[in-house]
């Protein structure tokens, strides 16, 4: 299944109701088994989603909406596994992938499927996919391997560990960048000081998340901030002008996939905390 978004004005979301900043920026439903459930957003047209394999393994096909033959004929992607154990087939070739294991595929790839180990337990391979005009190798990436950048600490309830998966003194990429920032337990906050960017869009998926916490998600431009409320493996688009936060009522992971002008990762236009409302 494919959901297309369109892109909002800063100046109409400003007075967007609860339900339609939920309609325009939240995704949900990203796991159903058996099934790959995709969002094409129109921002910088990244698309992000999930694939859960059940008894029989799924293949990645391209749907009108792309007008190509395959899927990533001129796109690259990076998958995250963060269900049981699985299975990523590229170009006929399998790779074992455990929770947080990830892999980048790059334009020009064929044939790409997503297979569990175990139909009782299956995987959940989330995945962001953006335009490419050039190919890089397809690499597997396991967690283990990725030095973590160590950032916070508990007297900001932000103590956090920052794995890069796909950026380019690693990974390389045309111009996706992807990585995974884990919450230590007792520690609440993401990305606060936050800021923008306004080179690039960013999609945030949080998951780890126990069935009763939620996560207060900050977005909206620093002077018009609004929250969507988000339970667990919900991911959300966050626009160029907007803001991209968080707290929850519990300590939980999420993914980052950015695209767009550049890929420099500190690239950002910090808000001060007096300057937020």
């Amino acid at each position: 299944m494919l959901d297309v978004r369109h892109p909002s004005h800063p100046e109409d979301a400003k007075h967007y109701t609860t339900e339609r900043l939920r309609k325009e920026f939240l995704i949900q439903n990203i796991f159903v088994p058996g099934k790959i459930n995709l969002t094409y957003s129109h921002v910088d047209r990244v698309v992000a989603g999930g694939a859960c394999p059940a008894e029989a393994p799924l293949e990645l096909v391209a749907s009108n909406d792309f007008g190509a033959d395959t899927f990533l004929e001129r796109r690259e992607m990076g998958v995250i596994n963060v269900g049981g154990p699985g299975i990523l087939t590229v170009e006929g070739e399998a790779h074992a992938l455990d929770k947080t294991d990830g892999f980048y595929i790059g334009m020009g790839t064929k044939t790409v499927t997503f297979a569990s180990k175990d139909a009782k337990k299956p995987a959940k391979f989330y995945l962001v996919s953006s335009p490419a005009h050039k190919t890089y190798p397809s690499t597997k990436i396991l967690r283990k391997d990725i030095e973590p950048v160590r950032l916070g600490g508990l007297e900001n309830s932000n103590k956090r560990s920052i794995y890069k998966y796909i950026q380019p003194a690693t990974v390389k990429s045309c111009q996706l960048v992807m990585g995974m920032t884990a919450l230590e337990p007792g520690n609440m906050w993401n990305s606060m000081p936050c800021h923008t960017h306004a080179r690039r869009m960013e999609v945030y998926f949080y998951f780890d998340l126990p069935e009763d916490a939620r996560v207060f998600h900050l977005m909206g431009e620093p002077t018009e901030t609004r929250h969507i409320l988000m339970s667990n493996e919900e991911a959300i688009i966050s626009p160029s002008w907007s803001i991209h936060s968080g707290v929850g009522t519990h300590n939980y992971t999420f993914i980052w996939g950015m695209a767009g002008e550049n890929q420099t990762f500190d690239d950002m236009d910090h808000v001060a905390m007096q300057d937020l409302a």
